[in-house]
């Protein structure tokens, strides 16, 4: 039953997509939509791709093992849209760039300073795609039994077809959909979970297990405190630097339906990140004996409620999740697949169809070879990595006339490099214990300030480095849009 509902997820997927093609004829149509989707659409397709498997699974995972603590992960995934409505949606969507690196280079006037967006920008995809293929091979490996790559290797074929055929255009629909069914494949089951857990008596965590459990700074991690706070770090400054959700904003309209966009993405994200951590609550309760705590989400409905009915929302569960490995790696696809195809190969339609392939082939692999960790922990350390390097780049960038084309690269050099040198070391070889182990685990505390502090020293001892059109690209940045104002979209120059 489960395994028809992952068909099911699949083939839909395929046939919505297979739907945008009609509407997918030009450039603009593959990189951003045309720019012409509305804030409720498009807020829809942000929680398809941003809610990964790191919401819907590694979230109540976490919290089944370390519990309050955990609680973090959802507040600052969705406080990040908070930081990203007041500093960056709008400026952002005026500048009129496809990609993260096209804005580097129109207000930093460099190829150089381009493509070391461009080098961060596939970095954090592909890091941010490894633990969805992982997700997906385990959770078909639960269902089926299947070897782990299978899993993997279907996520990756349906994600590629949908994006070949009709690019952002059609990934809109498919993201949009999948939203709306993980937030009902948790919110059904769990309305059966407490019936079957009020029936039972509505048994409690032990005092044992509450003080411990319940209790902030005491789920047992080393440096409770430091690991707690970087955390939150990199959550709230992280979500402005993902490559997959700023395009996002590049699709709409206008600034003004920006900002509508990421209002009604925080009503969205918060709806749904209500529901993970009850589900982490009652695994604690009925599933504490996990060796595996990412599949709590999926034993529960079993364990719990018994025949066909516990059967059916099991199935309903794994769609849920599946739909949530399709929506996020399409969208880190298309981000991925478009700074390629600009800035390694010839751009256009033919050149993004082929970059699509790289972007999902390469993170395959790795995910097939690397040693798999809690998602939720690879997808934060992929967080840590876009907070020391985007999110300076964009705040400075924005708000800052005086950085300079050295500050920018600097910074995106130390504070990216760092923090991509420690998810490395902890990827490869860890976790490790001690003071070094929490400084690698959670790098965001450091390397943020660190990259800040690089790029303003710098653009101060650089200032004959700072771009001379700079006054005309702040003005087309802050300028509301009801104002008559040249506004061409901006084109990358030829290299």
């Amino acid at each position: 039953m489960s395994l028809t509902a992952v068909l099911v997820v699949v083939v839909a997927a395929v046939l919505i997509g297979a739907f945008g093609i009609r509407f997918s004829r030009t450039t603009s149509d593959f990189y951003v939509a045309s720019r012409t989707v509305s804030p409720l659409w498009n807020a829809s397709a942000i929680g398809g791709e941003y809610l990964s498997a790191a919401s819907f699974l590694g979230i109540a995972g976490l919290i089944l093992s370390f519990g309050v603590d955990m609680l973090w992960l959802p507040v600052g995934w969705t406080g990040g849209y908070l930081v990203l409505l007041v500093l960056v949606s709008a400026p952002l969507r005026r500048s009129g760039a496809y990609t993260l690196p096209d804005f580097a280079e129109a207000r930093l006037e460099s190829m150089v300073v381009r493509r070391t967006a461009s080098v961060l920008v596939v970095l954090i995809g592909w890091l941010y795609l490894m633990p969805q293929f992982q997700s997906a091979g385990l959770v078909l490996r639960t269902i089926t039994g299947a070897p782990v790559w299978v899993g993997g290797l279907l996520v990756a074929v349906v994600v590629a077809v949908n994006v070949l055929s009709g690019g952002m255009r059609s990934i809109t629909f498919v993201q949009a959909f999948q939203y709306w069914l993980k937030l009902t494949a948790l919110a059904v089951p769990l309305v059966f979970l407490l019936m079957a857990w009020q029936a039972d008596g509505a048994p409690h965590v032990s005092a044992h297990d509450a003080a411990v459990w319940q209790m902030p700074l005491a789920g047992g991690k080393e440096y409770g405190v430091y690991s707690t706070y970087s955390l939150i770090l990199a959550t709230f400054l992280g979500t402005m630097g993902l490559p997959h959700v700023l395009v996002r904003f590049y699709t709409n309209p206008d600034g003004q339906a920006a900002r509508r966009t990421t209002l009604v993405v925080l009503s969205l994200l918060g709806a749904f990140y209500l529901l993970p951590a009850i589900y982490g609550w009652l695994g604690r309760l009925y599933a504490p004996d996990l060796v595996r705590t990412d599949t709590v989400v999926l034993t529960l409905p079993s364990r719990m409620i018994e025949g066909t009915l516990g059967d059916l929302l099991t199935a309903l569960v794994t769609a849920g999740a599946f739909a949530a490995f399709l929506s996020t790696s399409s969208g880190l696809t298309v981000s991925v697949a478009g700074v390629i195809a600009q800035d390694l190969l010839k751009g256009g339609v033919r050149s993004f169809r082929i970059a699509t392939l790289m972007a999902v082939a390469v993170p395959l692999v790795l995910a097939l070879w690397a040693r798999a960790l809690p998602v939720a922990d690879v997808v934060g350390l992929a967080f840590a990595v876009a907070a020391s390097s985007f999110c300076p780049l964009l705040v400075l960038g924005i708000w800052w006339r005086r950085l300079s084309t050295t500050g920018a690269l600097a910074g995106l050099f130390v504070g990216g490099g760092l923090a991509c040198a420690a998810v490395l070391v902890t990827i490869t070889g860890g976790p490790h214990e001690g003071l070094a182990g929490a400084l690698l685990a959670q790098p965001a505390a450091w390397t943020v300030p660190i990259a800040f502090t690089v790029m303003v020293a710098v653009s101060f001892l650089t200032p004959h480095r700072v771009p001379p059109g700079v006054a005309r690209t702040m003005v087309r940045l802050h300028t509301p849009e009801d104002l008559d104002l040249d506004r061409g979209d901006w084109r990358p120059r030829s290299s």
